[in-house]
């Protein structure tokens, strides 16, 4: 079930397996998951084969894979190089831990606990921000899945309900400097916001919002990658109240979760826990109807009820 490997020019990996899907953490970099998809298929991740390998450095690299960084965002303590080895712990057959060195400059320290499930195409990834400061912070885990190119994004919207029978707003919809919504990757609809990878179009696009349904997803090809996360309502989220965010340009596109903002002490820790869920055989179209009806059938097997919030 947990065997080191090499990987991605890495010669020290780490590989859950149960025999279904597979899970392959760098030990020499990171903490970094660079690859996690069926056994003998596909990566669901993008890998960046220009930097795959590499150690060392003080040059952030983006690698591919899922990350964890901290919000909300800033040039210098978001982009921290984590090019230096890790510590790997074997916690039991089917679970690693993950452990960061503490950054130098920020004193926060990250950790992944990553658990796949015995018998099923599931992974449930804890995100964990340490803070080894003599003060206290205010900080977000913030988990990235860099997506492989080619693919679409799913965003739930909120459940549509007419004027004038409900008055108030739903969410926060929430825009960067660089976010287009006439860019033809975008499709805003009553049920879904699609945003699709293009490999053609470098402009980035970036959009955020307080995701109450908590789940998203990413179709490429035949498969289904759905992430779900829980967000507590009244809670402070970093970015004018995003619990989901995403991200392309023309290399790949990122689903985004983030935890609330939270207060650490010194040597406290906050944790934000995603479940990852992969399907195969899954015909998604771009029609609203019958995406609906498609994800109606695979989300409560995410332990999803609601598939709009």
């Amino acid at each position: 079930m947990v065997e080191r490997v090499a990987y991605g020019g890495w010669d020290e990996c780490y590989r859950l397996s149960n025999g279904i899907v597979e899970v392959i953490a760098t030990a020499q970099v990171g903490p970094r998951l660079i690859r996690f998809g069926f056994v003998d298929g596909a990566n669901e991740f993008a890998e960046f084969a220009d930097q795959l390998g590499k150690v060392g450095g003080d040059e952030w690299r983006i690698y591919g894979g899922h990350r964890l960084w901290h919000a909300p965002e800033h040039p210098e303590r978001t982009y921290y190089p984590d090019n230096e080895p890790i510590k790997v712990r074997i916690v039991d057959e089917w679970t690693l831990e993950l452990t960061q060195p503490t950054e130098k400059t920020t004193g926060i320290q990250k950790r992944l606990r990553v658990s796949l499930s015995p018998d099923a195409a599931q992974v449930t990834v804890k995100h964990i921000l340490i803070n080894r400061n003599l003060w206290a912070i205010e900080l977000a885990a913030w988990a990235i899945s860099a997506m492989a190119p080619g693919g679409m994004a799913i965003l739930p919207e909120p459940p549509f309900i007419p004027h004038p029978e409900k008055l108030l707003p739903a969410r926060p919809l929430v825009q960067w400097h660089y976010t287009d919504m006439s860019d033809p990757r975008w499709k805003f609809g009553r049920k879904f916001i699609l945003l699709r990878q293009d490999p053609n179009r470098p402009e980035p696009q970036k959009l955020g919002l307080a995701n109450l349904a908590g789940w998203c997803a990413y179709a490429k090809g035949e498969r289904l990658f759905v992430k779900t996360f829980r967000h507590l309502a009244d809670a402070p989220y970093p970015d004018f109240g995003c619990s989901n965010e995403v991200f392309t340009n023309a290399d790949m596109l990122e689903l985004e979760t983030l935890s609330p903002l939270t207060k650490l002490q010194p040597d406290e820790a906050l944790e934000h826990e995603e479940r990852w869920h992969l399907f195969q055989g899954v015909t998604v179209s771009e029609d609203e109807e019958q995406l609906a009806q498609t994800l109606a059938t695979l989300l409560p097997q995410c332990g999803i009820s609601s598939l709009f919030g």
